[in-house]
């Protein structure tokens, strides 16, 4: 009886073409809003995720704001090290110079650190090495340049072991890091370069340690991590909490999720709108159909069939309608994600979500139900001898 009451749905929806097809652009319309939308956020979340966890998802940044006139020194960070739930400890400092090489001169951002820090954030070399803890022992006029750096003060040539001025001074370089693709390398500028930070204090004249980063002993001990390292500060500065500041940058990862899926709730809830609309044109079409075939029903019913056989078939054939709609829709909106990609020339690849497009398909079968469970109902309760008796 289903399939009967399938070859008959689809043969009243090609009966009508463009009254069927006018029925099912609100589904189209709908499942579009809801697929394309919802894909492109979660696309979006996806990228900017991983540009986030680039960062590291395991690191605690520490700020001083008040050293109270006793600047952290770096012996003092070999103490946090020691500690049985710390894993590395690296400073950060950083100062503007005027870099030369040649005819080229160009204002970079310098940074002091150490070994570790390279380690941290996980650093590929394209050539040379990194930093080295003799050169920190020796303070060491040695230099590691991003590659931004190397191509801008060096072109095509192998700047290792060639000599960098910074304001002056004359820097081996060392080494030269991988491109940078991260998301804080699109937030600071590209012309980087790197030394020992015992240097940079000797040469810029700094007093003490402002930020340094930290890793737990075991990445599933952030919390334990950073109990530790809040208490050695709240030690060091006697006690007052509003001398540093620390950051736990899991919680970033948490709060890009939480924002992302607040849209994905917001664009889907608009998007299921379109969808209701599209449902109400469904009931609308179908409440004619049921007009336009009383006749029909009235014959079918005098030949035996049952209240249950004609509320099937008009639900099917409103079930057939939304699903049709929704089928066309997904395959536009795998389209328009693609031709998305391409406008965000490889930025960002938005991709078709099996999540949603199982949604959008429950979505597209509850329509159908709801919306056609009420012509599909007044179509079975019509009388075989009324139904027979109208002329429309």
């Amino acid at each position: 009886m289903i399939i009967q009451s399938l070859r008959m749905a689809f043969e009243s929806i090609t009966a009508n073409k463009i009254r069927s097809f006018l029925t099912m652009l609100g589904i189209i319309i709908g499942v579009i809003a809801l697929v394309v939308l919802v894909s492109l956020v979660s696309s979006a979340s996806d990228s900017v995720t991983a540009q986030v966890s680039t960062l590291g998802t395991d690191l605690l940044t520490a700020m001083v704001l008040d050293d109270k006139g006793y600047p952290l020194r770096l012996s003092e960070l070999d103490q946090l090290a020691t500690n049985p739930t710390i894993g590395q400890v690296a400073p950060l400092t950083q100062t503007v110079v005027t870099a030369k090489h040649g005819y080229t001169e160009e204002a970079a951002t310098l940074y002091g650190t150490l070994p570790a820090y390279g380690e941290i954030y996980h650093w590929q070399m394209q050539r040379g090495r990194f930093l080295k803890t003799t050169d920190i022992d020796n303070s060491s006029y040695v230099a590691v340049l991003s590659l931004e750096a190397a191509e801008k003060f060096f072109g095509q040539s192998d700047p290792v072991n060639e000599t960098i001025f910074l304001n002056g001074r004359g820097f081996k370089v060392v080494g030269v890091l991988e491109e940078d693709t991260s998301l804080m390398s699109v937030m600071t500028t590209s012309v980087k370069i790197y030394t020992p930070y015992t240097v940079l204090v000797r040469t810029s004249g700094m007093r003490g340690i402002s930020n340094f980063i930290v890793t737990p002993a075991n990445p599933k001990s952030m919390d334990e991590a950073e109990e530790a390292l809040n208490a050695f500060l709240m030690r060091r500065f006697k006690e007052d909490e509003n001398a540093f500041f620390v950051f736990n940058q899991s919680n970033l990862m948490s709060v890009v999720g939480t924002v992302t899926d607040m849209m994905s709730y917001l664009l889907g809830g608009i998007a299921a709108i379109s969808l209701l609309v599209g449902g109400i044109g469904i009931m609308n079409i179908m409440l004619v159909s049921v007009t336009e075939r009383t006749k029909e029903i009235g014959i079918r019913k005098a030949i035996g069939a049952s209240k249950g056989s004609i509320l099937l078939q008009f639900l099917i054939e409103a079930l057939v309608v939304s699903l049709m709609g929704c089928t066309i829709g997904i395959a536009l909106s795998f389209g328009l994600l693609q031709a998305a990609t391409l406008v965000a020339g490889g930025l960002i690849s938005f991709y078709l979500s099996f999540r949603i497009v199982l949604i959008a398909i429950g979505f597209a079968v509850a329509i159908g139900v709801l919306f056609g469970i009420y012509p599909a109902y007044k179509a079975a309760d019509k009388h075989p001898i009324e139904a027979l008796r109208y002329e429309g």
